[in-house]
């Protein structure tokens, strides 16, 4: 026993398990008090959630940003500066020219949706006609379930067309709501503008205290980590922001050859539902179906099996084209990211799931791939395109 050491100095193996009791404890606790926990976590992101939005803003923005100041700006003092200000410029213009093109068919759609819903009755009385002229011409009989089916259906109905008329006079709030979107949008852009134009300064500032803190080693490794899923990220959101604005445009445009009702309104629903993968589309078409099912039924039928044939080719032809192997994950993972993520955090974690999951999964297949090396273990499981070749006799 070593006589220097004083009687509250622990050993090694002493501090590790004092740490593992402390974090069990720590545990406990917070399961203990998840309600309160989780209503202060969300209280502060309520709170912080103009400044993430602009974040989020500042990091979509940040490639354009760097292209105008690197092939415009890049010997005009304040270059920078003009970058940001002509890429917020152009943003602005295609967002008025997207309001202009849509805003007014969106609201004659939403109109009709009004009239459709005060019209209720003859519309299920249309769709009862035909189900019963169809039965009548294929000899089936009129039995009970389908009458269920239809009175239940338009029992839904009533209740929805009650729940729109019971809101409607709930315009204060709505207003109040507005107002407070609005002033969180624009400290989100303000915020943003500031976080472009000392980008330099906020990531030298963090590299500094993050290297003060972590080794340098562990850090070394993170800043890798960080680098990896900055590629990851920018490839996967920027590919399906373009993959589905490519889709909500020819969606919109199949609408109108083929004559189905409220074409920008479903152009804009499967455009932007879209965004999730996998099951983008089918998600947008569910309200757009209820809808024109309706109106008319015929014309549900063109647009289900519009839906199918342009999920096939967004999911063989132009998503691949676009986005290319963006996260290396098999189809499998990439249903399982949806879910996984989906079920925790909803439309945000369906969104972004799938590249999260991409960029576990790449951290986990390198601690694999550095542990079996360490062993002398490298061809185990490895594919033949992976194995090295074997050396010549």
């Amino acid at each position: 026993m070593n006589e220097n050491k004083k009687w509250y100095q622990l050993s090694g193996s002493a501090r590790s398990n004092l740490i593992v009791v402390l974090i069990g404890i720590a545990f406990y606790l917070a399961l203990s008090n998840f309600g309160v926990i989780w209503s202060k976590i969300a209280f502060l992101l309520d709170l912080i959630g103009p400044f993430i939005a602009g974040f989020i803003i500042a990091y979509l923005l940040n490639a354009p940003v760097n292209f105008f100041y690197r092939k415009v700006y890049h010997r005009v003092k304040y270059g920078r500066g003009l970058s940001i200000l002509t890429v917020y410029i152009i943003a602005v213009l295609i967002l008025a020219v997207l309001i202009l093109a849509i805003v007014p068919s969106v609201v004659e759609s939403i109109e009709r949706v009004g009239v459709l819903i005060n019209n209720m009755s003859d519309y299920l009385d249309n769709l009862n006609q035909l189900v019963q002229d169809l039965m009548n011409q294929f000899g089936i009989e009129n039995e009970e379930g389908i009458n269920d089916v239809l009175v239940t259906y338009q029992d839904v109905m009533e209740q929805a067309s009650e729940m729109v008329k019971t809101a409607l006079p709930r315009l204060v709030d709505i207003g109040m709501a507005v107002g407070n979107w609005f002033i969180a949008a624009i400290t989100a852009i303000i915020s943003s503008i500031y976080m472009l134009l000392s980008k330099k300064t906020h990531l030298r500032q963090v590299k500094r205290l993050s290297y003060a803190v972590i080794p340098k080693k562990q850090m070394d490794w993170f800043s890798d980590v960080l680098h990896n899923a900055n590629h990851i990220f920018l490839r996967f959101i920027n590919g399906k922001i373009i993959d589905s604005a490519i889709i909500g445009v020819l969606c919109f445009a199949l609408c109108v050859i083929l004559r189905i009702p409220f074409p920008v309104l479903v152009g804009v629903v499967i455009g932007v539902t879209n965004i999730i993968p996998f099951f983008g589309p089918f998600i947008g078409a569910i309200p757009c179906v209820m809808i024109l099912v309706i109106v008319d039924p015929w014309a549900a039928l063109r647009f289900l099996i519009m839906i199918v044939a342009l999920q096939q080719f967004d999911g063989n032809v132009l998503g691949p084209k676009i986005l290319g192997d963006s996260t290396g994950l098999s189809p499998l993972w990439v249903l399982v990211a949806i879910i996984v993520g989906g079920g925790l955090f909803g439309f945000i974690g369906m969104l972004l799931g799938v590249p999260v999951f991409a960029v576990i999964y790449a951290i986990v297949r390198d601690w694999v791939n550095k542990r079996l090396e360490k062993k002398g273990l490298s061809n185990i499981g490895a594919s033949e395109e992976e194995k090295p070749p074997e050396p010549d006799n």
